[in-house]
């Protein structure tokens, strides 16, 4: 065995035992996104056992057996499953519906054409009259070219395309909070573009390099076959890694965009808020609360809160915290500050407490609060 096939090997070796570990271990995630999370593990096992017929069949292991044809025979299932997966993470209450099985119905015109195929054998006997002409034709169509390869691409390019627009409409038409998509774009957009170029190659050599060759053509063997799966074991392995990575992420929090009349009230109020905070310093009481403010605004108490969330996507906690340890950085800049404890600035920016202060710098800092005098 040579040197280059020994790397193709740990290559795609490295691809397939990733996404099998992170598929069984997706399948089995029932904190949050379950069925998204079945989804991309259907995807990554399937893959990865593709990527393990490949390794086999380097070690002469497996050449046209039962389980390799299986893997064939639902190549054209990808797409359908990229699209529900996007489906599932953008659509916290996604549920299969009667209608959406006909997404499936390209992998079960997949199986019958390729069933029909093999049942030629039994009628072969090394002449071409010796099938009819569906047979032989269908033959040379779906066994000496790359049409499986070809439909597969489409498949995944049109599902991607259609899934690009899901994500990019949920995006318009409501507010996403608590995650973000943008990762589900890049694992859509990683598929879309390699399938892409897969398809360009295979219809390049289906149309060139069959006609320089007088017909004979057997994609088996192209120079494209390999590097085509070490492709897939780098999508494998990174899809794998980001899907584990946010396999816990929360559902996602959506709401309808406001009406726009609705939506400057609550741009009035918050310039209210803000002025009070501003000018009025109201941050520096202690006993601050959302009553409070709301009875010396004479604004309800829902309606503040819901012009923070609307205008800040803050909670009235937050919003007041961040004023009150911005001022703590104010004063730590005067020149007697040195004369005071942390603790006493602090309470006099109107934090009641070592801990909520504690908490409030972390939070919008990411520092510690001993590190706010090292900063000035």
């Amino acid at each position: 065995m040579d040197i280059g096939t020994i790397v193709i090997i740990l290559l795609l070796a490295i691809g397939s035992i990733q996404g099998m570990i992170y598929g069984f271990i997706l399948l089995k995630s029932t904190k949050h996104n379950k069925l998204a999370n079945r989804i991309l593990a259907t995807i990554l096992l399937l893959l990865s056992y593709r990527l393990s017929i490949q390794i086999m069949r380097l070690f002469g292991l497996g050449y046209y057996d039962s389980w390799y044809y299986v893997m064939i025979d639902i190549s054209w299932i990808y797409g359908a499953l990229i699209y529900f997966y996007t489906k599932a993470r953008t659509q916290p209450n996604f549920k299969f519906k009667k209608k959406d099985w006909i997404h499936f119905l390209p992998v079960i015109v997949q199986i019958c054409c390729s069933v029909f195929v093999r049942l030629q054998n039994i009628y072969w006997d090394g002449t071409k009259e010796s099938l009819s002409w569906l047979g032989y034709y269908g033959y040379v169509v779906w066994m000496n070219n790359s049409t499986i390869y070809i439909v597969a691409s489409i498949l995944i390019i049109g599902y991607a395309y259609k899934s690009l627009k899901l994500v990019n409409s949920v995006n318009e038409k409501i507010e996403i909070k608590r995650t973000d998509p943008a990762w589900i774009k890049r694992i859509i957009t990683s598929f879309l573009v390699y399938f892409s170029l897969v398809l360009i190659v295979l219809l390049v050599d289906l149309v060139i390099y069959k006609s320089l060759n007088n017909g004979s053509y057997f994609y088996f063997t192209r120079f494209y076959y390999y590097p085509f799966f070490i492709g897939i074991a780098i999508i494998t392995y990174w899809i794998g890694l980001e899907g584990f990575s946010r396999r816990n992420d929360p559902k996602l929090t959506i709401k309808t965009r406001i009406h726009p009349d609705e939506f400057e009230r609550l741009k009035d109020i918050s310039r209210q808020l803000e002025n009070a905070m501003e000018n009025d310093k109201l941050f520096k009481d202690q006993e601050l609360s959302l009553r409070s403010v709301s009875e010396r605004l004479k604004i309800k108490p829902y309606l503040i809160s819901k012009s923070l969330n609307e205008i800040y996507n803050k909670r009235f906690n937050d919003f007041v915290n961040e004023y009150r340890v911005k001022e703590v950085q104010l004063l730590l800049q005067n020149s007697n500050s040195s004369k005071y404890t942390l603790l006493s600035i602090a309470m006099d920016a109107g934090f009641n407490s070592k801990s909520s202060f504690n908490r409030a710098v972390k939070k919008q800092l990411g520092i510690l609060p001993s590190e706010l005098k090292t900063k000035r």
